[in-house]
């Protein structure tokens, strides 16, 4: 591990932060947040927080799980918190990562803060940002190195690792140990299976901020296992040479809805034209996509779980034209035996496009045909998602998205002070994030 990544690990202290790259660390805090509140009212994250409160003990360093309150060891935090995060497909990720730094960092984070009694809102907010700085790199370094396409935990595990070493004050040689443990151990799950086949396994991001906190913790009790390949190879060096400098958190894309971004293109293109043309679904004979090879495996058409409704792209694409948007209650249970949107996702054609294939990771685009019922058919541009970074989401759009995730979960008031804890973060007054993220959801205002 050069001297380079270690220094920047340990060293970096929010003063050294750009103004710009503390904001953006706030905003996608709040996000992660808003899509976890959203999350925790799925059976997979009731299913994993229960898990977590029957098999991993407390121990002598409890940390409580996210929106739940039940102490558990930090590992069972951080693998709780993932998993109700990625529960609900809705946040942040990265284009050649083809993945999700926050959902794995976030849980992490906070379960190691808890643990070891780490209470400094500024350290707090270092330390995400630094997460996000290693944990793209480690992504796309994997995907430079390894054949296979791997979930977003098979790589977040090295960010996970790094920041509890940050949280632990491992010194630079068991900081490397902590990484090299995390690689090997983290979840390299075949990413496309799930897209295949979608349970609630999903992008592994529970698992990897899992073994990372582990990671840490066993490399402070002297368990050995360097060298990190995706950190320590020649052939990825250029990809750490510039940390401090070249700040990958802006990379990051935004996603207003809570499905997989493959399938985003296509719902987008959809609602424009429903928009454009004032059109409903009833006018709709069917719709034509065409999209690349990886939207179009997502290939399930008539879901039975939420996991499957966001592994889908003919199902929030006909949704989009159903209902004029896709949110958290349209991939739950109530929305999954819609007539109309069953009839309109069976009947979908979904074909790929060489062109589109070609510009895929960096670009996923795709374009709609609708075909009415008078015989018009209406056509979209090629249509990207939005919120990409290049044509980023407002900060406006992104606080009305949390506050519409959370507000039904844990109520306006709590949503208020949450989205006020986090701009506050820094500041110096009194860090009251925590208590606000680790109690139990408890439903809207009365």
């Amino acid at each position: 591990m050069g001297t380079r990544f270690s220094d920047f690990l340990h060293d970096t202290r929010y003063d050294d932060l750009p103004e710009d790259v503390r904001a953006f660390a706030r905003r996608w805090l709040l996000d992660l947040i808003g899509v976890a509140a959203g999350g925790s009212r799925t059976d997979l994250s009731r299913v994993i927080r229960d898990h977590a409160a029957a098999h991993f003990g407390a121990g002598a360093r409890p940390a409580r799980m996210l929106f739940d309150g039940r102490p558990v060891s930090p590992a069972g935090a951080a693998l709780a918190g993932g998993m109700t995060i990625d529960a609900l497909d809705g946040h942040d990720g990265h284009k050649l990562t083809k993945g999700h730094v926050g959902c794995g960092i976030l849980p992490a984070l906070l379960a190691m803060s808890e643990a070891e009694r780490r209470t400094d809102g500024a350290e707090f907010l270092t330390a995400l940002a630094i997460g996000y700085e290693i944990g793209t790199r480690a992504g796309i370094a994997l995907h430079r190195t390894a054949s296979d396409y791997h979930t977003s935990g098979a790589w977040t595990a090295v960010a996970c690792a790094a920041l509890g070493a940050r949280t632990l004050g491992l010194d630079r040689n068991q900081s490397r140990e902590a990484i090299g443990i995390a690689e090997y151990h983290g979840p390299r799950s075949q990413m496309m299976r799930c897209i295949d086949h979608p349970t609630m396994v999903k992008d592994g991001s529970g698992w990897g901020a899992m073994t990372g906190v582990s990671a840490a913790y066993l490399a402070a009790d002297g368990f050995t296992g360097a060298p990190a390949i995706t950190v320590e190879g020649e052939e990825v060096s250029d990809l750490w040479s510039d940390l401090g400098e070249n700040w990958r958190i802006f990379e990051q894309y935004f996603k207003p809805h809570p499905v997989c971004r493959w399938a985003q293109p296509p719902l987008r293109a959809v609602l424009d034209l429903r928009a454009e043309h004032n059109l409903t679904s009833d006018q709709v004979e069917r719709i034509e996509v065409t999209t690349f090879h990886q939207s179009l495996r997502l290939a399930v058409r008539r879901p039975c779980s939420t996991e499957e409704a966001q592994y889908s792209t003919s199902f929030p694409t006909a949704v989009a034209m159903v209902r004029g948007d896709v949110g958290p209650e349209d991939v739950a249970a109530g929305a999954l035996t819609d007539p109309e949107i069953l009839r309109l996702s069976e009947g979908m054609i979904v074909t790929e496009s060489d062109t589109y294939n070609t510009a895929f990771p960096a670009n996923r685009i795709a374009h709609v045909s609708l075909v009415l019922k008078d015989g018009r058919r209406l056509t979209s541009q090629p249509t990207e998602a939005r919120g990409d970074p290049e044509a980023r989401a407002s900060l406006q759009e992104l606080r009305e998205k949390f506050h519409a995730w959370t507000t039904p979960v844990i109520g306006a008031r709590r949503s208020s002070a949450i989205s006020a804890a986090v701009d506050a973060l820094g500041s110096g007054v009194d860090d009251m994030l925590p208590d606000l993220l680790l109690t139990p959801a408890d439903g809207p205002d009365t």
